[in-house]
């Protein structure tokens, strides 16, 4: 028998209370929060040594410019077979929200050349 859409996705919490999961704007479902983040960043940067979430980027300001995010725990450890993300200056240009959401099970390093960024994480 089919079934409807449920009224509303109810998960737990860390603590184990029921909570609602959270949603975008397009109602697909977000599970990083960001609670943590790097301000003013630029050029080749660690943001998280160990398993993590990379959530948002922010293009604050520099000069548009090529941003590229790596699962790798050191920026010597950057390399074409750790890339999780990769966009072009046009889709980093100065002003624009990236949202990503995605996990990274060794770190999180950002490659944002001469582009002043924002990183929300978990």
């Amino acid at each position: 028998m089919p079934q409807g859409a449920l009224q509303a996705n109810v998960a737990t919490n860390p603590s184990l209370a029921r909570a609602p999961l959270t949603v975008d704007a397009s109602g697909n479902l977000l599970t990083g929060s960001g609670s943590l983040s790097k301000l003013n960043q630029t050029g080749t940067f660690l943001v998280k040594g160990s398993a993590g979430r990379i959530c948002k980027i922010n293009v604050v300001g520099g000069t548009a410019a090529a941003l590229v995010v790596n699962d790798v725990a050191t920026t010597g450890g950057v390399a074409t077979a750790n890339i999780v993300a990769s966009l072009t200056s046009a889709q980093a240009a100065v002003g624009t929200t990236i949202p990503l959401d995605f996990p990274c099970l060794a770190g999180i390093v950002v490659q944002a050349g001469t582009a002043v960024v924002a990183v929300s994480f978990d």
